[in-house]
């Protein structure tokens, strides 16, 4: 436990053992890397004011389910839609190929619903089962199910190539 705690046991290394990865989930919610930061750092607060609960059981979950609920107000307050950018142009041979999936998948991720969205990040970013997805999001796993099957539906309409993508760097490796 680190000495500067201030009376928060344990949160500094907390938040020096998980924060990356927090960032990286948060940035598949929010797509913007600023916007991530300011997603964790506001869950963080929140969940500070509560550490000591929190420590007692599982403080990345807390966070985590914060983030989730912290973005999903943000959606359901934000008025005007996201517009996407226009596709890539072809370039040939992609000599950043992970680089390119990421961001074929951000820009798949930005075409479906805030739930949908979330849904998707919790059961296959987080790896979280249905049910775990559903406690997150304060849902039915029902609702967790069904979301995840619109998402998916759509995003192999929309993008079906992002599987194909998928599939081959899931080869290279």
């Amino acid at each position: 436990m680190g000495e500067d705690d201030d009376g928060y046991p344990g949160f500094r290394d907390f938040v020096s053992g998980r924060g990356p990865a927090l960032t990286r989930a948060a940035f598949l919610l929010t797509g913007d890397r600023h916007a991530a930061e300011d997603l964790v750092q506001t869950a963080l607060a929140r969940v500070l004011r509560h550490w000591k609960r929190a420590s007692q059981g599982d403080p990345e979950a807390y966070v985590r389910r914060t983030m989730y609920h912290l973005q999903m107000s943000w959606w359901r307050r934000r008025r005007v839609p996201e517009r996407l950018a226009a596709d890539l142009p072809e370039t040939g041979s992609d000599p950043y190929p992970a680089a390119t999936l990421r961001l074929t998948l951000d820009r798949a991720l930005r075409q479906l619903s805030p739930r949908q969205r979330a849904v998707l990040v919790l059961r296959f970013y987080e790896d979280l089962t249905e049910a775990q997805a559903a406690d997150v999001l304060g849902c039915s796993v029902g609702s967790v199910k069904r979301h995840a099957y619109d998402g998916l539906a759509r995003l192999r309409r929309t993008s079906p190539h992002l599987f194909d993508e998928v599939r081959a760097e899931e080869n290279v490796r």
